[in-house]
């Protein structure tokens, strides 16, 4: 794919953009092969661009996003080099503004557009999102690995009776905290826990059971989590904080561990829940290899 046929495909893909997030391109997926390096989203009137790796042609590459944001809604376009040490990013024409967030589904969520790697929202996930918003009403919701929480607002906008944010990172819950004041959403029955998942099922458990469990945990997390090793740990302990007509949702975003993987586990370690689907992923984040993508599986009790 040329430069300019790149050029033709963003102006394609951006024919029905609103101020809601959508990926314009999306070379990690591998259908095009010489921009597996790149990704370019849509957020709202800013174009974000990722490299991932150097390459010969990214001056021109940088060139003719300046021409196509000229003719597009986007005002302001913002270069991150994840290929550099800390992954810097560059604000190469416009400026940011300082309270930035992505919308989904008429969802709000925090942005840090300038951050070292991470910009707090993962768009791939959208789906999950979806599918825990249309299940979580009148339901006792566990988000482990919450992050930012971006799964208790859903939960929460669906009717969740409760949530019960699990994550190491006291700067996540923070920025989990500000996406709820973002949607506007009532504080009471949502906590907000910095808990050695790992090590705290004591207390997890105290405020179950649960209806809705989410475990979206980091493939790879040195001295916190490793998925190869550490998934089945949590899954051995669902039929005790779980109750007895419990849906999990089970993520798993690595390319060398495919769906079976977590299906033998549950198969072997919670026998009691039985695998109902996997979620289909964004169209926009399509991958040559589909069991390389973000794995989303729904198990059900009862």
């Amino acid at each position: 794919m040329t430069i300019e046929q790149l050029k033709a495909l963003l102006l394609e893909n951006s024919k029905d953009l609103t101020c809601e997030f959508k990926r314009l391109f999306h070379g990690r997926g591998g259908l095009y092969e010489e921009w597996k390096h790149l990704t370019i989203d849509s957020i709202d009137e800013i174009l974000n661009v990722a490299l991932y790796t150097q390459n010969v042609l990214e001056n021109e590459l940088i060139e003719m996003l300046k021409e196509f944001v000229s003719n597009s809604r986007h005002k302001t376009v913002v270069i991150q080099r994840r290929y550099i040490k800390g992954s810097p990013s560059e604000v190469v024409i416009g400026d940011l503004k300082e309270d930035l967030y992505a919308v989904e589904n008429s969802m709000k969520f925090k942005l840090n557009l300038l951050s070292n790697q991470n910009s707090l929202y993962f768009p791939d996930m959208k789906n999950g999102r979806a599918f825990v918003r249309e299940n979580s009403k009148e339901r006792r919701v566990l988000n482990l690995f919450s992050y930012t929480c971006s799964f208790s607002v859903a939960a929460k906008l669906g009717g969740a009776l409760s949530v019960s944010n699990i994550d190491m990172s006291k700067s996540a819950l923070s920025s989990g905290k500000t996406n709820h004041h973002l949607n506007a959403i009532d504080p009471r029955g949502v906590s907000y826990l910095p808990y050695n998942i790992l090590k705290s099922f004591s207390r997890i458990k105290q405020n179950g059971p649960y209806d809705l469990i989410i475990i979206d945990p980091p493939t790879l997390q040195r001295g916190s989590f490793e998925a190869t090793k550490d998934y089945e740990k949590i899954i051995k302990k669902l039929q005790e904080i779980a109750s007895d007509e419990c849906i999990v949702l089970a993520c798993l975003n690595s390319p060398e561990l495919d769906s079976n993987f977590l299906i033998s586990l549950f198969s072997e370690f919670a026998p009691e829940f039985k695998f109902e689907k996997r979620l289909k992923n964004v169209d926009e984040f399509a991958n040559a290899d589909e069991e390389r993508s973000l794995k989303n599986l729904v198990f059900s009790r009862g």
